[in-house]
């Protein structure tokens, strides 16, 4: 099956990152969205401070964990919807 057929946006919405409003397509998983917007860093480790961004982008792993609406979610298993308020605690 092709790339194309597994995902098509209805169209484009805009979601609050960190106080910056930036359009991404409805319904694509959110660490997938953040990524092709150039944001890839989505946490930092609390013990190292290294980088943590998505890595298994199937929901097991936990690295993709970010305050969407208030309340903590995983990036690679929330769809985007319009209005969404996303912070990236600490990946700064």
């Amino acid at each position: 099956m092709s790339a194309s057929l597994l995902f098509k946006p209805s169209r484009l919405v805009a979601v609050t990152v960190e106080g910056e409003t930036r359009q991404m397509p409805e319904g694509m998983m959110l660490a997938s969205a953040l990524a092709a917007t150039g944001l890839r860093v989505l946490r930092r480790s609390p013990r190292t401070g290294a980088p943590r961004g998505a890595f298994c982008l199937m929901g097991a792993c936990q690295e993709c964990a970010i305050h969407v609406d208030g309340a903590l979610a995983q990036a690679c298993m929330t769809p985007v919807r319009e209005g969404m308020q996303i912070e990236l605690r600490g990946a700064r």
